[in-house]
């Protein structure tokens, strides 16, 4: 089975990377730190959009240096333990080479960890994940990156981070970089390409440079030759524009019939497409006026999605449409523009944050109903807030609870409100003093004894009872 396209011409080298050479220049500068031992940052992130080069540009890097890889992606299993027997000792210790060869990191012998996509950790699947990323970049003694789509979620998530790593933005290469490149690829595999067919192929990729190489192998399948019309069969099957551009053509430039020509031609629903337009609309339309007819159209807008909702008749999206794009564009009185980056919905973004909140929280609530003897829902409702306050107010009674109820550390982050390699965490999550090991080896301590050593009340009563009770029939 022949090689696919992506692997065999993947860059050997950064000086094949396309574009980027800024990024190229820090990214080379960072890992020649390293001849002179431990730098001060011992980790890079690598931010950028899919198909641009970042994981290209890692794998470059260490055949420049003549690094081994370890290497974790999204199909792998990230797990805390995981991240640590894999990540973490690859970045620890010494090893061999692929041939054999004894590489001792004294000699230059490294290893670069590399974490793709690592911002896409989500629920019970990835659980510990982050402890231990933070713990591999304030420690590793090899060259480590991370290659992320959205810097600000993972960021957001551990201060570390942000402010242990340096952070690198790869850019889209333009068209005319991309047509380059194909040219050169197509000649290495003996197919002829018309400049109308490359043109084609690196407009519709917007910028991805692998879909790019795949398109073309595509039409190079049981061809020569691939001519313009050829090409012009990626026109069905690839989105020429993106919802950037779309946003650009409302708000920015002057022509309502170019605003709905493009909203045809974006490949997303109108109701996604509306959730964008009323996120930027206030930071676009700057002039009162201006915004009261921009919300007038687009509530129209969204008179004719609530009737394709209720009767089910699809038509009503192309008015929908029609508002939204034209509508909004004509809205525009004024000649005030703004200049800055379009905004991603805030609503996505809530949804996507508060996904690894809830299951947290799920276990959370689930630790305490086994232990309180009754339901998630009644932990959840009445309970939780409660148990919030306690564990920040108390020291030992929070003590006693990551003991009694095997709480982790983005369990524990989460009942302290705060982030998951803050100081708080990390005293509760690590290894507990020896006096308190000796006592929890002669006598566990469960969550209610710790709350009847702490609480005076309950030591004034008389008599227990003599049935086992939860919390709420006292």
């Amino acid at each position: 089975m022949s090689q696919d396209w992506t692997e065999k011409y993947r860059p050997k080298g950064l000086r094949m990377i396309l574009g980027n050479p800024k990024a190229v220049s820090d990214l080379t500068a960072w890992a020649a730190s390293w001849d002179r031992g431990i730098p001060e940052k011992r980790a890079v992130v690598l931010i950028g959009s899919p198909g641009i080069g970042k994981t290209s540009a890692a794998v470059a890097l260490a055949n420049d240096m003549k690094w081994d890889i370890v290497e974790m992606n999204a199909s792998d299993q990230r797990t805390g333990d995981a991240i640590r027997n894999i990540a973490l000792k690859g970045a620890s210790f010494n090893t061999f080479s692929d041939s054999g060869e004894y590489m001792d990191a004294k000699d230059g012998g490294r290893k670069l960890v590399v974490l793709d996509e690592a911002d896409n950790l989500f629920g019970r699947e990835d659980r510990g994940a982050l402890p231990a990323i933070s713990e591999l970049i304030r420690n590793t003694r090899q060259p480590v990156i991370l290659i992320v789509n959205d810097f600000y979620e993972l960021s957001r998530k551990s201060s570390v981070i942000k402010s242990d790593t340096i952070q690198i933005t790869f850019m889209r290469p333009r068209s005319t970089e991309i047509v380059k490149a194909l040219r050169k690829i197509a000649e290495n595999e003996g197919v002829t390409v018309s400049d109308d067919a490359l043109n084609r192929m690196a407009e519709n990729s917007n910028g991805d440079m692998r879909a790019a190489v795949r398109n073309l192998e595509s039409l190079a399948l049981g061809r020569s030759e691939i001519s313009g019309e050829d090409a012009s069969e990626l026109s069905d099957r690839i989105v020429k524009k993106g919802i950037y551009d779309l946003m650009n053509s409302i708000f920015r430039e002057k022509g309502a019939m170019k605003a709905r020509e493009m909203m045809r031609d974006i490949d997303e629903t109108p109701d996604y497409i509306m959730m964008w337009v009323d996120e930027n609309m206030p930071h676009e339309f700057k002039d009162t006026g201006d915004l009261m007819r921009g919300y007038e159209r687009l509530s129209r807008a969204d008179v004719f999605l609530g009737r394709v909702t209720r009767r089910q008749y699809y038509r009503f999206w192309a008015y929908a449409g029609d508002m939204m794009s034209s509508g909004v564009n004509i809205a525009r009185r004024s000649e005030s523009k703004s200049y800055e980056r379009f905004r991603f919905p805030s609503y996505f973004m809530r949804l996507s944050r508060s996904k690894g909140i809830r299951s947290v929280k799920k276990g959370v609530c689930h630790k305490l109903a086994v232990m309180l003897h009754t339901s998630t829902a009644r932990i959840s409702g009445d309970v939780l807030p409660s148990v919030k306050v306690m564990m920040r107010n108390d020291p030992e009674l929070a003590r006693a609870m990551v003991s009694s109820m095997g709480l982790e550390a983005e369990e524990i982050a989460f009942l302290l409100d705060a982030k998951i390699d803050s100081k708080a965490v990390k005293e509760l999550s690590g290894p507990p003093a020896a006096e308190e090991r000796t006592d929890r080896r002669n006598k566990p301590q469960t969550v209610e004894k710790a709350v009847k050593d702490v609480t005076p009340v309950q030591e004034t009563k008389a008599e227990p009872p003599k049935s086992q009770k939860n919390l709420f029939e006292f």
